[in-house]
């Protein structure tokens, strides 16, 4: 059953045109020690895809984690404007850094079809099926959702010193966990990953896997299992972004029927080789 709904789910989302992805876009994921990289915030694929309209007010948290779990606020590198970069960041010391990023929620509705729609193809199950069982299918869909996103950023060349940091949950309400450092030499061909909400492994969750560079479509997806594991190709050259969405049912406000988070996970590999 599992791989018939993947793949009905794939087939559903090729054919509508969700805006729903949002992650964190470094000019460059490889940095030598002490350089900048511009980082952009993007929501949407394809040709839908452009910068998320950056208020101060609505950022929550942008903070990384570096070597030897040090954790450092960005949010003072934040600027609003139309065309500034989003936020100008570096690091000292070489190693492997988890960028995070959070906003605060937002109310959004959508006619009935539409909505059922963008269940299908984010592979929302628990409003899918809550809107069944309670003949609510007709309806139109009111959510709160807010967004969690994370980028891998590697300073200096890769070595093969453990950063544990890269393979630890952050705290974030939704979040996708390698669990091997993608930047790793020697690593294996696939890169697994664990999705964590509200601090347990979900299971039933819709991954997918984009190419930041032609990304109107995913490449793979693949549902967590009941560890809230799923198991990817690892790339090894150009941009990529994983996503994942869930929601919960709220019976307690007046204005929307579900909370819903978003959360990705971007990373990529330098063209040339860098300096250790």
């Amino acid at each position: 059953m599992r791989p018939f709904i993947a793949a009905a789910l794939a087939l559903a989302f090729s054919g509508i045109a969700a805006a729903h992805d949002f992650w964190i876009q470094p000019q460059s994921f490889w940095l030598m020690p002490k350089a900048q990289t511009s980082l952009a915030i993007l929501v949407g694929h394809g040709p839908a895809r452009q910068h998320w309209v950056l208020r101060l007010n609505r950022v929550v948290r942008l903070i990384s984690i570096g070597p030897g779990g040090r954790r450092t606020d960005h949010s003072g590198a934040l600027q609003q404007g139309t065309y500034a970069p989003d936020a100008q960041i570096g690091f000292a010391t070489p190693g492997t850094y988890v960028v995070a990023f959070e906003n605060t929620s937002s109310i959004n509705s959508l006619p009935a079809d539409r909505f059922n729609d963008y269940l299908r193809s984010e592979g929302i199950r628990p409003a899918i099926e809550w809107r069944q069982r309670t003949n609510a299918s007709g309806q139109p869909g009111r959510e709160s959702y807010s967004r969690r996103a994370k980028a891998l950023v590697q300073v200096a060349a890769a070595g093969r010193v453990a950063q544990p940091q890269v393979i630890r949950p952050l705290g974030l309400t939704l979040e996708i966990v390698p669990e091997i450092n993608p930047y790793q030499p020697g690593t294996a061909r696939s890169l697994p990953v664990r999705v964590i909400y509200q601090g347990h492994p979900l299971a039933g969750a819709f991954v997918k896997l984009n190419d930041l560079q032609h990304d109107e479509k995913p490449i793979e997806t693949h549902i967590t299992d009941g560890s809230g594991r799923a198991l990817f190709q690892l790339p090894r050259s150009g941009q990529w972004q994983m996503n994942v969405v869930w929601t919960r049912p709220v019976h307690t406000d007046p204005d929307f029927d579900f909370e819903t988070v978003f959360s990705s996970l971007s990373f990529g590999f330098p063209s040339a080789p860098i300096a250790s």
